[in-house]
């Protein structure tokens, strides 16, 4: 018997894999994380380490699955654009069958784990987030407005709402507010990507920002957007969730977001669109970084 897989057999666990959108997956785990630990005062026990690396599983499990589901619903689209071709439902490698089938198991497997080994809240609240990012956006907002990212963006900025019900039992105003600076922070987010990828959109037929309003309106409301995450941003410390080491460092990441959007806004360009995008993973990560640090100095 042999050690080693197949090159087909690693060939099959990449496709399957790529379809689980591993970078974001990645983001969605770290965000659910940071609700687990600041709904833990102190330092965590063993315990609830171990319930904390369940729902992380778990949550994982059903991301995974969510993701699965919308390459089905948009391999048609995935196929028309440089950014999502390469994708295993778009090139035809793998079925619609096959994924749906993957995905249901994803999504069985990570639910009974949040159910049974965390709590109901976790496990029903994150089959809600299944629901509204693979139904409510893919299906139906994403194909009617330009306004998807904005109202499908609740989905996506449950996490740490997820991680907060996980340890605590419960959703409280602290979960709330990390919520809201993730469903502020996804429309400049995304509508930098769409700026720079227009042509992609044009061509799938998706009705994003810049497609239907045009460069300049979306680069208005990226910047306006970024005024508004600011106030988000902010709450943290106003409601008493961090110090003033988490404070320091929010101003200076949002005012670094606010400058890039600026930036944009006044001389656009692909290459700005782009520099924006990519700061603004920095800005969540390292915002949410500093309220893990803020948590424990």
């Amino acid at each position: 018997m042999t050690t080693l897989a197949s090159p087909v057999a690693l060939s099959a666990f990449a496709q399957y894999y790529a379809l689980t959108k591993p970078r974001v997956i990645q983001l969605i785990v770290f965000c659910a994380l940071i609700g687990m630990v600041l709904a833990v005062p102190g330092v965590p026990s063993w315990r609830e380490v171990g319930v904390a690396a369940v729902a992380c599983l778990g949550i994982w499990l059903v991301a995974g699955a969510a993701a699965a589901f919308n390459c089905i619903i948009e391999k048609s689209i995935d196929a028309k654009m440089k950014r999502t071709a390469w994708r295993p439902t778009a090139k035809g490698e793998l079925g619609d069958r096959q994924t749906l089938l993957f995905s249901a198991t994803l999504c069985a497997l990570g639910s009974a784990l949040l159910y049974f080994a965390v709590n109901p809240l976790t496990m029903w609240l994150t089959f809600a987030t299944f629901i509204g990012y693979a139904v409510i956006y893919t299906v139906i907002l994403k194909p009617l407005t330009p306004q998807n990212i904005v109202i499908g963006g609740a989905s996506g900025a449950m996490p740490p709402v997820l991680g907060w019900a996980a340890m605590a039992g419960n959703v409280g105003p602290e979960a709330i507010i990390l919520f809201l600076i993730i469903f502020l922070w996804t429309p400049p987010h995304f509508w930098a990507l769409a700026l720079y990828r227009v042509e992609d959109y044009r061509k799938s037929g998706l009705p994003m920002l810049p497609v239907t309003h045009g460069n300049a309106f979306t680069q208005l409301m990226v910047l306006l957007y970024t005024f508004i995450l600011l106030a988000a941003c902010l709450l943290p410390f106003i409601y008493g969730m961090s110090s003033w080491l988490y404070l320091v460092v929010a101003v200076l990441l949002n005012a670094g977001f606010i400058l890039h959007a600026w930036w944009l806004w006044r001389d656009y360009s692909d290459l700005l669109a782009r520099k924006t995008f990519r700061f603004s993973l920095i800005h969540l990560s390292l915002l949410f970084a500093a309220l893990l640090i803020d948590h424990y100095v």
